[in-house]
């Protein structure tokens, strides 16, 4: 038998992983490994694949049974003529069970043996291989947007690549309604396999257990679904920031079998601003002043997000110090509010081009004759 690979291993997680564990640690490689977001990058569609694999099996509480007790999951059992793996169990090599358990008539198939592993290996199976509807998973995608566009709120189009029904065989993954015996299993819905010298009753990999077979769509490949390239409206709300995620419902993969599609999400990350900054719903500015508008006080205009606001800067104001203007900031459409802004004051030192510019400065330092630093020394 092939080595097997490790899902466990593939997807990070340890072997008692719970279910959300394990959810977790997919969506997470997904999204790393995603093909639209690696362009180009074989190793990364090569590595999502194998964490698609990996998801298949774990999450499937059937197929993770198998896998866990045999180190493989197959829907045929074990593949061809290959021997039971050690841990199952299984010693006897080169003893027909057969012979024994069936009445001692040599190659019968019947017996109480033969029936145990039956099934285990046949009926098991059979049902793991019934087709059950299963809800479309959802899609993850991430999206740039500019500061503007996250303050004002936009509508952006999106080229996204999903699974969705068939449209030849609506989803059934069939031509036309004609089935035939499966030549395979020849109607009965099992097959009988050799692993050494045991002989096991398995459900017939072709049909599916079924003992028929219907002609399989030439469009999908009697797969129900294909990949398409699709166009979406998203429209990104007033306020988004950066983690803000989005949800279209609908536009996931296609469910099987009538299941309902999965849903798109969408990540937002919102592009720095080179004036202003944003704290939750408050936006921070930072902006210069004259040492004679901070010493005597002044009126000025600063820009905020909804156009210039008046700033009055009282006499005395210090360099750093930080004034708020009330329901300037970012709008929260939860809490149908508008946040701050904050305004802090970058003083200027002046532009000393000539003599009587120093002797005022001069003159102002007779005037105000106090140690600015007094205070740290007395601190020390």
């Amino acid at each position: 038998m092939p080595a097997q690979t490790d899902y466990y291993q593939t997807l990070g997680v340890k072997r008692d992983a719970s279910p959300d564990d394990i959810k977790k640690a997919y969506r997470r490689l997904a999204r790393k490994y995603h093909p639209d977001l690696n362009p180009g990058d074989k190793a990364a569609e090569e590595r999502f694949k194998k964490v698609q694999e990996a998801f298949d099996v774990l999450s499937d509480s059937k197929k993770k049974k198998m896998y866990d007790q045999f180190g493989f999951y197959s829907e045929s059992g074990f593949p061809g003529g290959a021997q039971a793996p050690p841990n199952a169990g299984f010693g006897f090599g080169g003893f027909d069970f057969s012979d024994v358990f069936s009445g001692g008539a040599p190659g019968a198939a019947g017996g109480a043996f033969s029936d145990i592993f039956s099934q285990f290996f046949g009926r098991q199976q059979r049902q793991e291989a019934a087709p059950r509807p299963e809800k479309g998973t959802d899609l993850e995608y991430s999206l740039a947007i500019d500061f503007w566009q996250a303050i004002k709120g936009t509508q952006v189009r999106l080229n996204i690549h999903r699974l969705d029904l068939c449209s030849i065989c609506k989803g059934t993954g069939q031509a036309g309604s004609a089935s035939s015996v499966c030549p395979q299993c020849h109607g009965s819905g099992n097959v009988q396999q050799m692993a050494g010298a045991m002989r096991f009753s398995l459900t017939c990999p072709r049909c599916g257990g079924s003992g028929r077979l219907r002609n399989a769509c030439p469009n999908c490949r009697g797969e129900s679904r294909v990949s398409v390239s699709e166009h979406v409206e998203v429209r990104i709300p007033p306020g988004a920031a950066t983690g803000s995620r989005l949800r279209v419902a609908g536009k996931g993969n296609a469910g099987t079998l009538g299941a309902p599609p999965g849903d798109l999400y969408i990540t937002v990350r919102v592009e720095d601003h080179p004036l202003f900054s944003r704290e939750g719903d408050d936006i921070h500015i930072r902006i210069p002043v004259t040492v004679a508008e901070a010493g005597l006080g002044a009126k000025i205009e600063v820009p905020t997000v909804d156009g210039r606001a008046l700033l009055k800067i009282p006499q005395g104001t210090q360099n750093g110090q930080k004034f708020r203007l009330r329901e300037k900031g970012v709008y929260n459409a939860r809490k149908n509010s508008h946040g701050d802004q904050i305004v802090e004051i970058s003083i200027q030192a002046p532009d000393i081009r000539d003599e009587r510019t120093r002797e005022l400065l001069r003159k102002l330092g007779e005037l105000d004759p106090r140690d600015p630093r007094a205070d740290i020394w007395a601190k020390v």
